[in-house]
């Protein structure tokens, strides 16, 4: 086989043994295709917890939220109705067995969530000197990159996100949706319980 042929080979291998380790892309399907939803007034919310590890890769690379008590719940919303949703006073809460609830944690304050810990003292001829501080691993651009940002919600569209809750997912957790209104009336539209078991 001349020397052309062999580098070829060489370079085709390699090229897709980078393409098995390359992690499947993440995508949302519609509202429809989830397990978890409920549709009110021709506006349908779905649920999705990532709580797998090979969940949470797929969305969050090397992070895992739920290795910091933080569970992400991605949320499609679809609009079938003729008028735009506001969406700029909904609120997200999960409700647990007990009845208590848990409001989401804004994604621009999941970083200084459980931080990895004060920097550590070095003794020095001075008095204690502080060491360097470790980077929280909820510092990455996914969490909030893939939060839910979505204010307004115009007819025939759907918008997805991630909420992130430091309370743990059980079978019996309940997602209560609420604050949705009408962006021509203003009504307000029905409150969304949608159970995740």
């Amino acid at each position: 086989m001349p020397f052309i042929f062999k580098r070829l080979a060489l370079f085709m291998s390699i090229a897709a043994a980078f393409a098995a380790d390359k992690p499947a892309p993440f995508k949302v399907g519609p509202a429809a295709s989830y397990d978890h939803r409920q549709t009110n007034a021709q506006v349908t919310i779905a649920a999705d917890p990532y709580l797998a590890d090979d969940k949470q890769k797929v969305a969050f690379g090397k992070v895992r939220p739920t290795d910091w008590g933080i569970s992400p719940l991605l949320v499609v919303i679809q609009n079938d109705t003729n008028g735009a949703i506001r969406l700029d006073r909904m609120k997200m809460e999960i409700s647990g067995p007990d009845r208590k609830t848990v409001e989401a944690t804004p994604a621009r304050e999941v970083r200084y969530l459980n931080p990895v810990g004060r920097p550590p003292l070095i003794p020095g001829p001075v008095g204690p000197v502080p060491g360097r501080m470790k980077k929280n691993p909820l510092d990455a651009w996914e969490i909030e990159g893939r939060a839910f940002a979505a204010q307004m919600l115009p007819a025939g569209q759907s918008a997805y996100g991630f909420f992130y809750f430091q309370t743990g997912l059980h079978g019996d957790s309940t997602l209560l949706v609420s604050g949705m209104q009408e962006a021509a009336s203003g009504k307000e539209l029905l409150f969304f319980e949608i159970p995740l078991r």
